[in-house]
């Protein structure tokens, strides 16, 4: 069977890499022609739907593009590495995705490295379901942006780490991610009016861990940040599941939350939480 032009290009490339170096040439020049080589057919591979083969190829670029000093060339090639990977092997676009960061922040390009680093937060989540790493990775690149003064971008990922360590159970983790987000958005009109709910999320996920002090003690510090606050439904409706809560009354707990979800509709985080809120009700009423 005749070889794809792709393959013909991978042998010529292969071919290149493994030569020996001349009397007249230096071996940067060998690098520089094989990478070239490598990178032509990866695109090729790529446009046949060889997504894995196109990786490996980019992963070869990138190592000649390394040996030849070219770190901004060697950190492009590791990406498109790692986006060929994505089709097909997520754990080797979450390496090749490393090999770019480990590039980028040698350079001090911390923006870039905080992209690939939510890149890679992204691919836990949705790729691979690992929501601890997702959390870290999400983290990670926030502290960056903030390096960088992408403060509105930093927020956004301390977000979505929020919500996956709650998703996790760690509620502790997610009210201090929550603070942080909060705070961040009163600093602006434009943001404030986010505030609301990344404070009933806090509280809930102090619920969720079955401490309705601090949830209480919190929705006061909350007013005192804000005193629109106090008039908010979503006030309301946390300080209705402290009591509620406390009562141990799972009847009316389920009422409170189908009223306020026939007003502001709860999105699935919101609705997964109160559901676990909702079980630790019936647990403690079982134990009973």
């Amino acid at each position: 069977m005749p070889k794809s032009p792709a393959e013909i290009l991978l042998d010529k490339a292969d071919k290149k890499s493994n030569s020996s170096t001349g009397w007249f040439s230096s071996s940067s020049a060998k690098w520089e022609e094989a990478g070239d080589l490598y990178q032509q057919a990866a695109n090729s591979f790529r446009l046949e739907k060889q997504f894995k083969t196109a990786g490996d190829a980019f992963s070869r670029e990138a190592e000649c593009r390394e040996k030849c000093n070219e770190t901004n060339d060697a950190a492009n090639a590791w990406w498109n590495a790692a986006k060929a990977y994505k089709k097909d092997d997520p754990q080797l676009a979450i390496q090749a995705l490393g090999c770019t960061i480990m590039h980028l922040t040698k350079s001090g390009r911390f923006r870039q490295a905080a992209d690939r680093e939510k890149e890679i937060g992204q691919i836990y989540q949705h790729e691979l379901n690992n929501i601890a790493k997702a959390c870290e990775s999400f983290q990670r690149a926030a502290e960056w942006y903030d390096q960088e003064d992408a403060a509105a971008t930093a927020s956004a990922c301390r977000k979505d780490a929020a919500d996956l360590c709650a998703e996790v159970e760690d509620y502790r983790g997610a009210i201090q991610l929550y603070e942080m987000v909060a705070n961040y958005a009163l600093k602006s009109n434009l943001t404030k009016y986010s505030v609301k709910d990344y404070w009933l999320r806090s509280g809930l996920c102090a619920l969720a861990m079955r401490d309705v002090g601090k949830a209480q003690r919190d929705i006061e510090v909350f007013k005192s940040k804000d005193v629109t606050f106090s008039s908010t439904r979503e006030c309301k409706f946390l300080g209705d599941m402290c009591e509620l809560v406390t009562a141990g009354d799972e009847q009316a707990f389920t009422t409170a939350v189908f009223e306020y979800d026939q007003v502001t509709k709860l999105d699935n985080w919101k609705t997964g939480i109160l559901l676990k809120i909702k079980r630790s009700l019936k647990d403690e009423v079982d134990i009973l």
